[in-house]
């Protein structure tokens, strides 16, 4: 079989291939046997029907149709594997050659165009310089960590006087649109300032006292008339505050495992510190990926990214299929962010690959705990639950690519709004980082999975070496 690309842009190619007969005398023959177990011939078993009398029977074109189609993605794959294109769509397949029935000879020739993940050329990327904002754990940050740990240890209490900013409301609520009650609910507890429900629901409450009401205009969160304007009325059945406890030695025994409230107060500047290192980490990753993308340039294929976004907005179960939410605004923010990660995603995979980072299976592990602790599942039920979905390799991609960024970041000068040098040693590297983890420790990634999340943006890969190819016939 001989195979060869024709560039038609950066990211699209036309597959030219060549089977000769020789290569597709197996499928010939296995359609034969296929066939010989569907045709009733009298005289004969099925199965055991003889090929001159299955020619007679349906055609010895009918039998090289069959074994063409058999055989079609079979050799689609090997051109694949031969050119070493990475395919990130469907393929379209054309057929321009067959043999001729007539005949024990001929070839099948056939073209494909599919999009394909893009090469881009790595800038020397060691050394990039970012500065990010001077961070300091403060009093402030220590008695802001030392009051949410009472807050856990607080009681509530009844207050008799307008409700202000953090105290909690017990309220009933009735949402009308046009006139027309559209849902109610009661006795709903919410605590001001927390934005956990309708917006505009602070302004609303903030000043009422027990028994008081309030009507504000919102757009509903849920139920069936999400992100319909609605006039919402709020009643206050009750108003509490939080009575925290002293911070004192007894409080620190309660709520720690430290004798002393100094004890306690030197452990959460401890954790302080470490949470504006992680501020600054996170910064400097953004603006080190960002200078990297400005120094590559990433050719974006279009069909790629309409397929994502279609498949975002025609999803059952996504809120933006609905007519109020697939506006032009909103979809050219989608599009967006998919396009973001689809570069992403690129240029981090290519410096993965020459750094030669691989992900180990502890590394692995790890993210998937982690991603089930965020969606309140059991970690043995989450990595089945990807495993049955074939989503493991795609999970291998994303490890690898954060690994990839580090290694930029590693190699970064950061530098703070005062001029010093940011250690980001112990964020770039945390405890328990396999480094020599190579390529073949787990499942090879997906190279580029930029749409799966497209609110955020995220992967565009389908598995489309493995599709059925969309054939046209010349």
């Amino acid at each position: 079989m001989k195979s060869a690309v024709e560039n038609l842009t950066p990211t699209r190619v036309k597959l030219n291939v060549e089977v000769p007969f020789e290569e597709l005398k197996p499928n010939i023959e296995a359609a034969y046997k296929t066939i010989a177990g569907q045709v009733q011939v009298p005289g004969f078993r099925k199965g055991h029907v003889p090929n001159k009398l299955i020619d007679q029977r349906v055609g010895r074109g009918y039998v090289i149709e069959t074994a063409i189609n058999d055989g079609l993605n079979g050799f689609y794959q090997n051109a694949v594997q031969e050119t070493k294109i990475r395919p990130l769509s469907r393929p379209e397949v054309e057929i321009t050659e067959v043999p001729d029935p007539s005949a024990q000879d001929g070839q099948l020739l056939f073209t494909v165009e599919l999009d394909i993940r893009p090469e881009v050329e790595l800038p020397d990327y060691s050394g990039l310089e970012v500065a990010v904002e001077a961070t300091e754990a403060t009093d402030e940050d220590i008695t802001k960590a030392l009051d949410e740990l009472r807050g856990r240890f607080g009681t509530l209490k009844d207050v008799d006087r307008p409700a202000a900013d953090g105290d909690f409301l017990t309220i009933d609520l009735t949402a009308k649109i046009d006139g027309e009650d559209v849902d109610s609910a009661a006795d709903i507890s919410y605590q001001i300032g927390s934005g956990t429900m309708l917006e505009g629901m602070d302004e609303a409450v903030t000043g009422l006292s027990e028994g008081e009401s309030a009507t504000f205009e919102t757009k509903l969160a849920g139920g069936e008339h999400t992100g319909k304007d609605a006039q919402v009325t709020v009643t206050v059945k009750a108003v509490k505050e939080r009575e925290l406890p002293e911070a004192d030695d007894d409080f620190a025994q309660l709520a720690s495992e430290f004798d002393t409230i100094g004890e306690l107060r030197e452990d959460l500047a401890k954790r302080a510190a470490e949470d504006k290192l992680v501020e600054q980490g996170v910064e400097a990753r953004d603006k080190v990926l960002e200078k990297l993308l400005e120094l590559v340039e990433v050719p974006v294929p279009e069909s790629v990214i309409e397929d994502q976004l279609e498949q975002h907005f025609n999803s059952e179960n996504s809120h933006s299929a609905a007519e109020d939410h697939d506006t032009e605004e909103h979809r050219e923010e989608i599009r967006k962010n998919t396009e973001q990660a689809f570069r992403n995603e690129i240029v981090l995979d290519a410096v993965a690959e020459k750094e030669e980072i691989g992900v180990s299976q502890n590394e692995l592990i790890d993210y998937i705990v982690s991603s089930a602790s965020q969606y309140g599942m059991d970690p043995n039920q989450f990595a089945q639950m990807l495993d049955q979905s074939g989503q493991v390799p795609m999970i291998v991609g994303e490890v690898r690519r954060r690994k990839a960024l580090a290694k930029v970041l590693e190699l970064a000068v950061v530098t703070d709004s005062e001029g010093e040098t940011v250690d980001l040693t112990d964020f770039v590297r945390p405890a328990g980082a396999d480094e020599s983890a190579s390529p073949e420790d787990a499942p090879e990634a997906s190279p580029a999975d930029a749409g799966d999340a497209a609110e955020n943006g995220a992967g565009t890969e389908e598995s489309a070496t493995e599709g059925e190819a969309e054939t046209k016939k010349s």
